[in-house]
């Protein structure tokens, strides 16, 4: 029996970054006729594939209305429009926070509102973006700055996050754990990008990123991280084809929520073993059931 699948890029990305090099031969294997596609491309009918699949989507930061009527208009999308919807306004985050997740503190500053900044480094990134676009690091001095940044993400019509920065992400970085079906695949870690530079695509800051096998106290929070969402969000951990739950530790060393990715988040397939591609088809198989 045949499938077909449609992985999904932008104008920018119509293939992808790369990432995703050996998933079409894993999909393949099990079972897909598998091609790429934009998501704004007209001429695909989307609705014809037993699953679209967002991988590249990265765009839709400054067009998200319009990327998440697209996406409720396709109805075998992976992951589901109202996850999609949830997760790409990081607000969610104040969800998880509620809900008694370990999370970076957040404080979530509306268009006309006043920030309060840390006593110590911070950063201040619009609750809508992708590839940490838009987002900046300040000293605890340099308010001035930080207004100004926010001003222009206020004006722009962004809701802004305010998070203390997390100095062990110097040393450490963050801590990727990939999930697929519910179930866990792999792990990498991403370095410090703030003050990086932009992918060739402008859609991305680019970052150094290696394999890891994280400590048992990260992988609870990710456990816990899939958890508390799938149960806001009234879904099977299950449903979820693939998740990404990014995780730092604090000045104290517990672990924290960084962001939990369930849109389109990079995969870190390049950084991972051999099996993680065929991982994924079998999870994909299993979205059809």
């Amino acid at each position: 029996m045949t499938f077909s699948a449609i992985l999904v890029g932008c104008s920018q990305l119509p293939e992808g970054d790369g990432d995703e090099h050996a998933v079409p031969a894993a999909l393949a294997d099990v079972g897909f006729a598998v091609r790429w596609a934009s998501w704004d491309d007209g001429s695909v009918d989307f609705t014809a594939a037993d699953l679209v699949i967002l991988r590249a989507s990265w765009d839709y930061a400054e067009r998200r209305e319009e990327f998440l009527g697209w996406c409720e208009s396709v109805p075998a999308l992976a992951n589901a429009a109202p996850v999609v919807r949830w997760n790409t306004d990081k607000s969610y985050l104040a969800e998880l926070i509620d809900a008694g997740l370990p999370a970076v503190p957040t404080e979530l500053v509306k268009p006309g509102d006043e920030a309060r900044w840390p006593g110590s480094d911070f950063v201040v990134k619009p609750s809508v973006g992708a590839g940490s676009r838009g987002a900046a690091r300040f000293t605890a001095e340099a308010t001035g700055a930080a207004l100004a940044h926010l001003t222009a993400l206020h004006g722009d019509g962004h809701t802004v996050l305010v998070q203390p920065y997390q100095s062990s992400v110097d040393v450490h970085g963050e801590t990727a754990l990939v999930y697929f079906g519910g179930i866990y695949s792999h792990a990498f870690t991403k370095g410090a990008m703030l003050g990086g530079q932009l992918d060739e695509s402008g859609l991305y800051l680019t970052e150094t990123l290696a394999s890891t096998e994280p400590a048992a106290d990260l992988r609870a929070l990710a456990e816990d991280t899939l958890d508390a969402a799938s149960a806001l969000l009234g879904i099977l951990r299950a449903e979820l084809l693939y998740a990404r739950v990014d995780v730092v530790r604090g000045e104290d060393g517990a672990p924290l929520l960084l962001e939990l990715e369930l849109a389109e988040p990079s995969l870190g397939f390049r950084h991972a073993d051999a099996g993680a591609p065929l991982r994924f088809a079998s999870a994909v198989r299993g979205q059809l059931a």
